[in-house]
């Protein structure tokens, strides 16, 4: 993976205000650690970087140029986003140095198509690695390509380019083939649904049936009483 470029600013204001200010000038609070250094605080141009954690993924490696003068290769280490902006609220950097061996966590991409009438599930996603700090993959494969159901795949299955070495248990379950199921079986879970539907509605209609005459139903507000006056 090649690294990115990206300008950075030192930041003087710290706490959930100085965040908000920063994140309002369109920058993304950050910090930079490792290497026994004393935490530097910078602010990152938000689209710059959301750009090259697009196309590069979370372990996109960084060339950070600080405008203090300070030069820095960085890794992401825990990124903190808004689930309903979608935006980045605040980056962890680890400073690293070229040759330096990093453990990081790689997304698994299945590759191929497994036999008919099956099903994959994935049981995880991501894969633990070691690998130098500036060739850190942006992704690691697995072949599917024609598994039968039961088959198994295994963290010792996923294809690791040179220089990454494995650093999970070789027999963690990356992914399963299993059969899909026939129609006949799903028809068969078609009645076991309706039954619970029905179930379900009488429960209801019997607890609105049990409530007094001109009672709330569960979970309403009682009707205030009219005031009077004397």
């Amino acid at each position: 993976m090649s690294e990115v470029k990206i300008s950075a600013e030192p930041r003087t204001e710290f706490g959930k205000g100085g965040a908000r200010r920063t994140r309002r000038a369109g920058k993304v609070p950050a910090v930079l650690y490792g290497h026994g250094e004393k935490p530097k605080h910078i602010a990152l141009p938000a689209r710059e970087f959301a750009a090259a954690i697009r196309k590069g993924g979370a372990n996109q490696l960084f060339a950070i140029e600080v405008s203090d003068g300070t030069q820095v290769l960085a890794l992401p280490k825990a990124i903190q986003r808004d689930p309903i902006k979608d935006t980045f609220e605040h980056v962890d950097l680890l400073l690293v140095r070229r040759g330096e061996k990093v453990t990081v966590e790689v997304p698994i991409q299945l590759t191929g198509e497994a036999a008919k009438d099956t099903l994959i599930v994935h049981d995880h996603d991501t894969l633990t690695v070691t690998a130098d700090a500036t060739k850190v993959p942006d992704h690691l494969e697995a072949s599917i390509e024609g598994a039968e159901a039961g088959t198994q795949i295994t963290a010792a299955d996923v294809t690791l380019p040179a220089g990454v070495e494995l650093a999970a248990d070789g027999e963690l379950q990356v992914a399963s083939v299993t059969a899909a199921p026939t129609a006949e079986q799903l028809e068969a879970t078609l009645p076991e649904v309706e039954v619970a539907e029905e179930e379900a509605e009488a429960e209801v209609g019997e607890e609105t049936a049990e409530a007094p005459e001109g009672a709330p139903a569960e979970g309403e507000p009682a009707a205030e009483e009219p005031k009077t006056e004397a």
